[in-house]
C-alpha cells in the first residue's frame, strides 16, 4: 500500500452564504468551519488554508485590461481555500463534503495540484516524441 501523498486544493465558491441567518447561526458555522480547519492541520492532512478578501481586481485580454471584481456576491467568487496534502482524490473529497459552509450555499472545488503546467508538459512530450 503506497504511503505517497498528494497535494490537492479545496475552493470554496459562494460568498454570501450567510443572508439571512442569524448572529448565533453565522457564529455556529464559523466556530465548526475553524475546528474543522484546525483539526485538518494538526492531523497534517491540510498545509495551509485563507479566506480571500472581497475585493479585488481581474487582468485579461492582450491589453491586460484592469477591472474591478471578482464580485463578491457572485455565487462562482472564490472566498477561501484549503491547501491539502492527502493519499488521493477519494480523501480530499471525503474532506470536502465535511465542510460546514455546504449546508448554506457553499460548493467545494476538488483539484489536485500539477507538478508541471500542463501547456509546459504537453510541450515537453512533443519535443520528446519528436527527438
Amino acid at each position: 500500500m503506497s504511503t505517497e501523498k498528494s497535494d490537492y486544493m479545496l475552493l470554496f465558491r459562494g460568498t454570501a452564504w450567510d443572508k439571512g441567518l442569524s448572529p448565533e447561526e453565522i457564529q455556529k458555522v464559523v466556530t465548526n468551519w475553524y475546528k474543522w480547519f484546525d483539526g485538518l492541520i494538526k492531523d497534517g492532512r491540510a498545509i495551509s488554508g485563507h479566506p480571500l478578501m472581497e475585493e479585488g481586481k481581474v487582468v485579461t485580454g492582450k491589453k491586460r485590461a484592469v477591472a474591478d471584481g471578482p464580485f463578491a456576491e457572485s455565487k462562482e467568487a472564490i472566498g477561501g481555500y484549503f491547501y491539502l496534502r492527502v493519499s488521493g482524490m477519494d480523501e480530499a473529497v471525503k474532506i470536502a463534503r465535511l465542510c460546514p459552509g455546504l449546508d448554506y450555499g457553499v460548493t467545494v472545488e476538488v483539484r489536485p495540484v500539477a507538478d508541471m503546467c500542463a501547456v509546459r508538459q504537453r510541450i515537453q512530450e512533443s519535443e520528446l516524441v519528436a527527438a
